[in-house]
């Protein structure tokens, strides 16, 4: 029948695919996750991230230049320099998150209970070389200060955020499916945060070459200990869901945790101004 993605087919036996933004939708919006899952209909998309995604590329051509070799300076820096680029011929598949589910040479795992195939796009995995444990790696970009420069504060960057608890559910879930592909994987991850500076910067055109402009970054490194206790449940729960859930149930609002969506907000507040 070929691969089972987009709208769930429940006479489709063929793993199911769900990318692991798609188990976040689940998570913080049932009623989102319903209509995308059951009826495919998406949410209203905002423009992507290009600049983001060009300071991921950027990072991992940092770490093939060392990869299976040494460590970045960064990595050293912060006294993790028996930690470096993992070398692996998959390492591509792995890292392509349009494709995940296309074969086993992707970042993808099959839960044989609810037949769901969990997969995605990593940005990077680091190998310690002394006790050989992987670590996935996650690229991050931000830009913390203020417009005005004289009110600039630089502090550092952080995963503590209520809004990064999202980031964190990430690493959780790429380090279950490394484990269940039969790696050896650290609890522990990697953000390599590079932070956007402005301050004692006089400008972006100061290359010889008037038609080139540059920024500066503050980089960092910040590990994370993963929990990987609740995606097994998730998934059950995913899996009873798209069996019996027959109707769309109502959306999550916006709460103080940032669960919830947007749309959920916007629904209830339009009820609110209409009743």
């Amino acid at each position: 029948m070929g691969r089972h993605r987009g709208a769930f087919d429940p006479t489709n036996p063929e793993p199911y695919e769900l990318s692991r933004s798609r188990i976040e939708t689940f998570i913080k919006c049932k009623a989102c996750f319903w209509l995308q899952q059951i009826k495919r209909v998406s949410p209203p998309e905002i423009p992507s991230f290009t600049i983001n995604t060009t300071t991921d590329i950027l990072l991992k051509r940092d770490a093939d230049k060392l990869r299976g070799k040494s460590a970045l300076p960064i990595w050293e820096a912060n006294g993790l320099g028996h930690i470096i680029p993992f070398q692996h011929e998959h390492l591509e598949n792995w890292t392509n998150s349009l494709n995940y589910g296309k074969d086993d040479t992707y970042f993808n795992y099959v839960h044989p209970e609810t037949n769901i195939k969990l997969g995605g796009g990593l940005d990077d995995v680091f190998i310690n070389t002394e006790n050989g444990e992987l670590h996935v790696v996650d690229y991050k970009s931000t830009a913390q200060g203020t417009r005005s420069p004289e009110n600039y504060v630089t502090k550092p960057v952080s995963i503590d955020d209520p809004w990064k608890i999202s980031y964190k559910r990430q690493i959780d879930m790429y380090v279950w499916v490394m484990r269940n592909k039969g790696y050896d994987v650290s609890n522990t991850g990697y953000f390599v945060y590079v932070d956007a500076q402005h301050r004692d910067r006089y400008g972006m055109l100061t290359d010889s070459n008037p038609t080139i402009a540059w920024m500066k970054f503050a980089a960092s490194i910040l590990p994370y200990e993963a929990n990987t206790t609740w995606v097994e449940p998730t998934l059950l729960d995913i899996k009873r869901f798209l069996v019996e859930q027959e109707t769309c149930p109502e959306h999550t609002p916006i709460g103080d945790n940032y669960s919830g969506c947007d749309l959920g907000r916007y629904l209830e507040a339009v009820n609110i101004a209409l009743s």
